[in-house]
Order: C-alpha cells, then sequence, then structure tokens
C-alpha cells in the first residue's frame, strides 16, 4: 500500500517570516523536506502533499520548484488571489512554471477572514469555479463557525472537489461537538467534499492529549464521509506542538479501522490530487 502524507508544510524564516507563528514557539525556526524527509520515511510514509501556509504569490512558484527536485512531494495545494480578474491566465502561468505539473489545489487563509461569509462573496465565485476550470481542488482551513459558507459554496460549485483540512478545528480541548458537528454533516451530504483526518492534536490539549479525546470527533467525520471520502494529513511541523510525526500516523491509524486504512492512507489523497 502507498501511504500518503496528504498535508504538510516546510518553511524558511531568512526567506519570508511566518507572521502567524508566535513568537517564542517551538515552531518559530526553519523546516526543510530534509527534516521531514527521514521522519516520513521511518514512518512508512510514500509521498506527501506540500500545503501553503501564507498568502504570498512567490510561495506557490518556489513549493512547485521545490517538488519537482524532491520525490517525497507529490503535489502542491498554493495560493493565489482567487478575486483577481485574471485567476484563471494566473493558474494557468503556475503550471507553466518548472513544477508546474504538481500544483494539484489552491488554498486560502479563509479561518482568518472576518467575514464568515467570506466564500459567498461574487468575486470569490468567479474564483471558485476557475479553480473547478482548471483541473484543481479548493482546500478549506477554516473554523467551525464558517462551515455553513463552505456548504453554500460548496453548493454553488458543484464540479469542483473542496477538501476540509483539519476536520474544520473542532474544539477538541473543550469535548464540544457542537455546533461544529451539525455543521461538518451538512458539508459531508454533498457529493463534492472530502476531508483530511489532520490537524486533531493541535486542537486538543497540547500536553495531555489523549486518543479518547480524539476519538468522538474522528467518529463524526468517518460516518459523515466514510473512508473513500477521508485521507490523512500529518499537519506537520505544527503537529510537533503535540506530538512527534510517526505518533500522529500511529494515532490516526489507532482511529481508524484496518479495512478503512489503504483508503484514508492513500487511496484517497491519490484520487482527489491526482498524484
Amino acid at each position: 500500500m502507498t501511504v500518503v502524507d496528504a498535508h504538510h508544510h516546510v518553511w524558511d524564516l531568512s526567506v519570508r517570516d511566518q507572521d502567524w507563528i508566535a513568537e517564542g514557539s517551538p515552531i518559530r525556526r526553519d523546516f526543510t523536506v530534509e527534516d521531514l524527509a527521514p521522519e516520513a520515511r521511518a514512518a512508512g510514509v510514500d509521498r506527501t502533499v506540500l500545503v501553503q501556509t501564507v498568502t504570498v504569490a512567490e510561495e506557490t512558484p518556489e513549493f512547485l520548484a521545490l517538488a519537482a527536485g524532491h520525490e517525497l512531494i507529490a503535489g502542491v495545494v498554493g495560493w493565489t488571489d482567487l478575486t483577481r480578474p485574471d485567476v484563471a491566465d494566473e493558474l494557468a502561468r503556475l503550471r507553466e512554471l518548472p513544477g508546474g505539473r504538481y500544483l494539484k489545489g489552491i488554498r486560502h487563509q479563509i479561518q482568518g477572514e472576518p467575514d464568515p461569509e467570506w466564500l459567498l462573496r461574487p468575486d470569490v465565485g468567479r474564483g471558485l469555479t476557475a479553480v473547478a476550470d482548471a483541473g484543481l481542488v479548493y482546500d478549506l482551513v477554516v473554523l467551525p463557525h464558517q462551515l455553513p459558507a463552505c456548504t453554500k459554496a460548496a453548493a454553488s460549485v458543484p464540479h469542483l472537489t473542496f477538501v476540509l483540512d483539519h476536520l474544520g478545528k473542532p474544539p477538541i480541548a473543550s469535548g464540544a461537538l457542537e455546533p461544529w458537528a451539525s455543521g461538518l454533516r451538512a458539508l459531508a451530504a454533498l457529493p463534492n467534499t472530502v476531508c483530511k483526518l489532520s490537524g486533531m492534536v493541535t486542537e486538543a490539549d497540547l500536553a495531555s492529549w489523549t486518543i479518547d479525546d480524539l476519538r468522538p470527533y474522528a467518529d463524526v467525520v468517518l460516518e459523515a464521509f466514510g473512508p473513500d471520502r477521508l485521507m490523512f494529513g500529518s499537519d506537520w511541523p505544527v503537529c510537533t506542538l503535540a506530538a512527534g510525526y510517526g505518533d500522529v500516523l500511529d494515532t490516526a491509524r489507532r482511529l481508524t479501522g484496518p479495512s478503512e486504512h489503504a483508503r484514508i492512507f492513500g487511496a484517497t489523497a491519490t484520487r482527489v490530487y491526482d498524484l
């Protein structure tokens, strides 16, 4: 079985700041694919998807070139301004760059947008249609209160596959399921939606989380999406705030059944991202 990590990051603070990382944080340092590769290989991971971190146009071409030069990276989820009037041309330009064939999706930090219905703006909708027409997918990094807008957006662009990152960031540390669970189930009811089993340990208590803390949330997404629309992502190196790379992968395996593993840890990501 080919094992895919469908969500990780890299960054070099000498190239650009990651202003979302707090001063003094253990992850406020450089993380490279050379740092990741031995950990991924040791955990049995064969291929990965590299995901954007900042809304800076220069990052995506850098990631595409990086993917072209490293056998571990099989795909890139980049960023571009969805609201620009020439977004279709910009997507085409990115695909002509060195490594452009590795561009598989687009993402924007929706979680940081003050408007909970940012996705429903007409200019954003035109951008989402351009992403779909380009044969790419759209990753959603959102908070629970933004899930209803995700559902409306997915319904309005049915030929675009929407991939929900980190389960929509449920409040695992508090133990609350609602209204997150209802919002997630509504999104999952649409056939053009997929979810990443990722980012759970950093939504729990960083120092004292247990598998039992995570299980109710994993059970909701398994029931709502099923293994054919669920994929594993490490969220490395952010996950290192709460657990090591191998521990995150092992935890995801323990939260899912052996009969589901081939799909969740490989087949879904390979199909959705056309790896």
